[in-house]
């Protein structure tokens, strides 16, 4: 889904500094084709920042200032859409020529939304819930050309099933990983896999928070390759 929309006011961004790629460095002509647009990333998330550093293109990362308080009887998928487009607009005064990637997640338990749990004994409420469960993961992913005030946004579903845990099981986990700032509670790119039964879904990246499938796609729309 594409909009075209006036920005709203931006709130200042706090640069943080930006990651480096971790793939190989690119040859001299694709780094010249890389360096057309400026890229940035709207979120000090780690995960993020690492996930993005795997396409190899050179970026910043932005800290976003924005509400993301819940609208009454918002949908997961309007919320995370919503988001993930208000984080990109809020860093685009700073970088007004750049191309600029915001995404926001939630996790759903049928009509739940897990949030962070922010400690362990939230972190050990939100496992015994999902044991024997799916959870589903929505992703909004936003691409801003703040240059041409243009964006994309979409949502990427990502679907978990837990095997059923037990207590002994969900208190190791928490103790050993402690995933107190992931919503439900897990981190599926260490020890969480271990909780599952299956995932399904377009794009694994989604699951930790940044779908690069569907990003390169919007990309490419803007007219930045990965490949090239």
């Amino acid at each position: 889904m594409s909009t075209m929309s006036k920005p709203s006011a931006p709130l200042p961004p706090v640069k943080i500094p930006a990651s480096s790629p971790t793939s190989a460095a690119p040859s001299t002509d694709a780094r010249q084709v890389r360096s057309q647009r400026q890229l940035v990333l709207a979120s000090t998330s780690p995960f993020r920042r690492e996930l993005l550093g795997r396409l190899g293109l050179a970026f910043e990362a932005a800290a976003p200032d924005c509400d993301e308080t819940r609208l009454d009887d918002e949908p997961p998928q309007a919320l995370v859409q919503r988001l993930a487009e208000a984080k990109a607009r809020a860093v685009a005064a700073a970088f007004p020529d750049a191309l600029i990637i915001g995404s926001d997640q939630v996790a759903c338990l049928d009509d739940q939304l897990l949030g962070k749990p922010g400690g362990r004994e939230k972190a050990l409420e939100q496992l015994r819930q999902a044991s024997g469960r799916r959870v589903i993961f929505e992703t909004g992913l936003c691409l801003y050309d703040a240059r041409n005030d243009w964006l994309q946004v979409c949502c990427e579903p990502y679907q978990v099933q837990f095997r059923v845990l037990s207590e002994a099981e969900i208190a190791a986990y928490v103790d050993r990983e402690q995933p107190f700032g992931c919503a439900g509670s897990f981190k599926s790119e260490g020890l969480g896999i271990a909780l599952f039964e299956r995932l399904e879904g377009a794009d694994p990246t989604g699951l930790i928070g940044l779908p690069l499938i569907r990003l390169c796609a919007l990309m490419r729309n803007a007219g930045v390759d990965p490949l090239r």
